[in-house]
Formats: structure tokens, C-alpha cells, sequence
């Protein structure tokens, strides 16, 4: 049995199982075929954050594999009333045979995985957000840049930044990483990613220029600079986060076809211009649908792991 908790702990083979299941899963879906890959199965959701695209996509994606989704909020079930975690664990895997867990620290989300007896997804942790990664690369593909591109991530370094620094590292990309002073990527995950980079021969820098990181890109992105639980941090990130505004003066310094990729929701004149975010609205909302179909993948990619 394997969990999906962060891409460190996958090999890019497996990795690219997952994207080929979440491609034939999509092309099925896209002729109306739902093949009951996951008949009969139940998939809890756990949400101690609240989410939009996150829960459409699981109850969405279980339903079209031939399963139900149950929601399952922190305020609805005992572990919001203060049950250990590993009880919760212990009761919801014995009822269900996969669980989708969106919280805040990833050690809780490693304590639940670890008294589980079936497969937990992280749906987002303040330190990974690996599904939305799946969906980004499957984007990248889809928009002709899965092959050797080189990415510019500008912005905060937070958890889609460490999420990046683990999928170039396992695939071997290169990937140029612009966050103001103060603002990096947690130093244990960049010595992670270094090491991983070794063996797979990525290329991953870092700066504090945007201008530098980039110039001759293939694939620009971002995140919001205010996450979830940061709101009174507002005023202080908006004034270091200057010059960092994706708009069209430095979407320039990209090749011609780059494409520019957002994990969402976007906040218009912050991370990303209006201009900006509607001249490249279709390929952030392709990117918004594949994490209906990366998720797929990745559920019955961890299925098959039972029999393995």
C-alpha cells in the first residue's frame, strides 16, 4: 500500500504511471466513457481548510471512477472536538478505502497516513501541495512544454514552490526559483531537492530577480503571495513582493510561447496583472480542470498499489 503525501517519495517512473493513467482517464472521460475503475469505493475527504476546486474535483473524480465521495469537515466529526488524530485514523480507514486529507500541518497529515490501513492523499498542507503539481505538469504536457522546459517560479516560497522543487527534482528540469529576501523556500526541503536534483541532473537556482529567473522560460508561475492564515501579514508582503507582479512587461523576458500557470485562486494586481492572467486564461483554466483528472490518476495508480 503507498500515500500520496509529497513527491519526494515517488520515482520519476512512477510519477510518469500516474500522468499516463491521468491521460487515459481524461481521454475516456472526454468520450463519455466511465469506466468503473474504483466501483463501489469511498473515498473520505477530510477539510480542516476550506477549499473550492480541491473538493469539486475529489467528489467529482470518485463519482466518475465508480465510487462516493464523503465530505468530512473538522467541525462535523471528532477530530474538531479534539480526538488524536491516530484514533481518527483508525476509525475512518477501517470504513472507507481512501482518504483525501486538506489540512495544515503535514506532520498531521504524516501521523494519519501512518495509523491508516488504506491510501491517504494530501489535498494541501502548509508544506506540499503535490496534486495541484500533477495537474500542472499534466497541463504542461497538454501545452507542448513536458519535454526538458525550463521553469520560472516568481512569487512567495511556499508550499507549490516546494511542491515544484520535488516534481524538477524527480524529472530533472530545470528550475529557476525568484523570491523576495525573506521569503525562500524552507532550507531542509531545498537541501532535499539539491540532493534528489544530483541524481536526475535538474538544474534548480535561486535569486531574488524576477527579471533573471524568467528570461527564456518555457513555463512561467505563481501563487497567491497571501495564503490561507496569513491575512494580517497583508500590508508587509504586498511591499517586499514588489517588482514580482507577473504583468506583460516581464512575461516579455519569456520565450514567445511560454505558457503561465496558476494554481488559483488568482488575486488580479498582486501576483498576476489582469492583463496578464486573461491573455493566458485558457491554459490556467485547462490547468484548473486536470486536477479532476491528475487526482483520478493518481487514485487508481494507488489502488493498483494493493495488489502490487
Amino acid at each position: 500500500m503507498r500515500h500520496f503525501l509529497t513527491l519526494k517519495d515517488f520515482s520519476k517512473e512512477e510519477i510518469l504511471e500516474m500522468i499516463a493513467l491521468a491521460q487515459k482517464i481524461k481521454a475516456q472521460t472526454k468520450q463519455r466513457k466511465f469506466v468503473p475503475y474504483l466501483e463501489h469505493q469511498t473515498l473520505g475527504m477530510i477539510f480542516e481548510k476550506s477549499s473550492t476546486r480541491t473538493r469539486v474535483s475529489f467528489e467529482t473524480g470518485i463519482y466518475q471512477l465508480g465510487g462516493v465521495g464523503l465530505f468530512l469537515s473538522s467541525s462535523d466529526i471528532q477530530l474538531g472536538r479534539g480526538e488524536p488524530m491516530k484514533d481518527t485514523a483508525r476509525v475512518i480507514s477501517r470504513m472507507v478505502d481512501m482518504v483525501m486529507i486538506r489540512t495544515f500541518e503535514q506532520s498531521k497529515l504524516e501521523e494519519f497516513a501512518a495509523y491508516s490501513k488504506v491510501p491517504v492523499i494530501n489535498g494541501l498542507t502548509d508544506t506540499y501541495h503535490p496534486v495541484q503539481l500533477m495537474a500542472d505538469y499534466l497541463t504542461m504536457i497538454e501545452f507542448g512544454k513536458g519535454d526538458n522546459p525550463v521553469i520560472a517560479y516568481i512569487g512567495d516560497g511556499n508550499n507549490m514552490t516546494h511542491s515544484w522543487l520535488m516534481l524538477a527534482s524527480k524529472l530533472g528540469f530545470e528550475l529557476r526559483i525568484a523570491t523576495p529576501q525573506g521569503y525562500e523556500c524552507d532550507p531542509f526541503i531545498i537541501l532535499d531537492a539539491l540532493e534528489m536534483a544530483q541524481q536526475s541532473a535538474a538544474k534548480i537556482t535561486f535569486m531574488t530577480d524576477p527579471k533573471e529567473a524568467i528570461k527564456g522560460c518555457d513555463v512561467v508561475t505563481t501563487d497567491t503571495w497571501i495564503s490561507m492564515g496569513q491575512e494580517d501579514e497583508k500590508e508587509a508582503r504586498i511591499e517586499a513582493f514588489k517588482g514580482f507582479m507577473l504583468d506583460e512587461s516581464l512575461m516579455s523576458l519569456a520565450k514567445d510561447d511560454a505558457i503561465f500557470l496558476h494554481c488559483l485562486p488568482a488575486y488580479r494586481g498582486y501576483e498576476v496583472s489582469e492583463e496578464t492572467f486573461e491573455k493566458h486564461a485558457e491554459v490556467i483554466f485547462a490547468e484548473a480542470e486536470n486536477r479532476l483528472h491528475a487526482q483520478k490518476g493518481i487514485m487508481v495508480w494507488l489502488d493498483g498499489q494493493r495488489d502490487a
